[in-house]
């Protein structure tokens, strides 16, 4: 190749990797982008994530690119995804990074992607019900999902929009209308009440919180989450009191956030970290690494609830096992059957919202 021909290959190269495919126009240099990947770009698996440019979404994008499993990010959401898609792919690390706007490129954004994650939606703002919150995110959620039952039905889903309690059931009755459904490839993403429980116990305990491990079941509001302290790696003891405490401010930590954000946000951050923690271990799981095991909410039978979050094992198809909620105190029973009792209206109002 001539020298001018290799510099105009490169510039169509980087230009490519900014814009999705099917806006590829002739540049100012005359060149036409190409779709292809970043020589010694990293092998590995396509990612997506739906409302890369939201709170959530941008730091999301920007952990995502730093996993060395993910050999392509695509950053979809209704407006500023150029920008953040920019932004992002100047970091030197392996992943190629393109940007998809709006409605019309959720369908290019979607194709072919192994595993997709979704923390588009709005946070709850002052003067807003949680109905109001409910109606507009449960929207959001059926349309993206109705773009990956069409495009993408074989890939795992880590679903983040709020209420997941409601918004799984959303995505699993819309999966079911299309003919797609695979219980085992839907995720509802509790990290984020493992990450807090880990920290807080790990604050009580005086120990590092890499090194604490909380199984938290249940669901992923409220008193819908159950984090299981008798069954705290490393082993150890709790007093009454500490109990309470720790529950309490487990279960309450976003609102925790939102206070001290003074109502100019929700967790966003933690939200991001705990997000990518599980994205991370699904992508394990799909390469065929060996005990790959979280919490998530997922369609279960460890309840007599359809839904429910427990410790599941991750695969190559998804959810390999899930497994029962172990020996449970009597505190941990009490919290368990009011979780249920809040979780079954939640599921409800998901599976209505669907088919009314």
């Amino acid at each position: 190749m001539q020298p001018g021909a290799d510099v105009n290959q490169r510039i169509a190269r980087i230009s490519a990797h900014l814009n999705p495919p099917n806006l590829q126009m002739e540049s100012s240099f005359g060149l036409r982008q190409v779709n292809c990947r970043a020589k010694g770009g990293s092998p590995g698996f396509k990612v997506a994530i739906l409302g890369a440019a939201g709170g959530i979404g941008q730091p999301l994008a920007l952990l995502m690119k730093m996993n060395p499993l993910v050999s392509v990010l695509h950053l979809y959401d209704v407006v500023n995804t150029p920008g953040v898609t920019a932004d992002v792919s100047h970091m030197d690390t392996g992943a190629v990074v393109r940007g998809f706007l709006g409605q019309q490129q959720l369908e290019d954004a979607l194709t072919g992607m192994d595993l997709v994650i979704i923390p588009a939606g709005v946070p709850r703002k002052p003067g807003m019900t949680r109905d109001d919150l409910f109606n507009i995110n449960a929207g959001i959620v059926k349309t993206l999902c109705e773009g990956i039952a069409k495009c993408c039905p074989k890939a795992i889903v880590n679903l983040i929009s709020n209420p997941v309690n409601s918004t799984v059931p959303i995505a699993a009755e819309v999966f079911k209308k299309a003919g797609t459904y695979d219980p085992k490839r839907l995720l509802g993403v509790t990290m984020l009440d493992v990450v807090r429980a880990n920290t807080f116990v790990a604050e009580v305990l005086g120990l590092d919180p890499r090194e604490v491990d909380v199984p938290v079941v249940g669901g992923h509001a409220g008193v819908t989450i159950l984090p299981l302290l008798s069954q705290v790696k490393p082993s150890c003891s709790f007093t009454p009191k500490e109990i309470d405490y720790l529950t309490d401010r487990i279960q309450n930590g976003g609102t925790e956030v939102v206070e001290a954000k003074s109502g100019a946000g929700s967790a966003t951050l933690s939200m991001a970290y705990a997000a990518v923690k599980f994205a991370d271990a699904c992508l394990r799981g799909l390469r065929g690494d060996a005990a790959v095991v979280q919490c998530a909410f997922v369609a279960s039978q460890v309840t007599e609830l359809p839904f429910f979050a427990s410790k599941v094992h991750l695969g190559r198809n998804g959810v390999e096992e899930i497994f029962s909620l172990g020996p449970l105190n009597e505190y941990e029973r009490a919290g368990l059957e009011k979780a249920k009792k809040e979780l079954a209206g939640s599921i409800e109002k998901g599976v209505s919202f669907i088919k009314k």
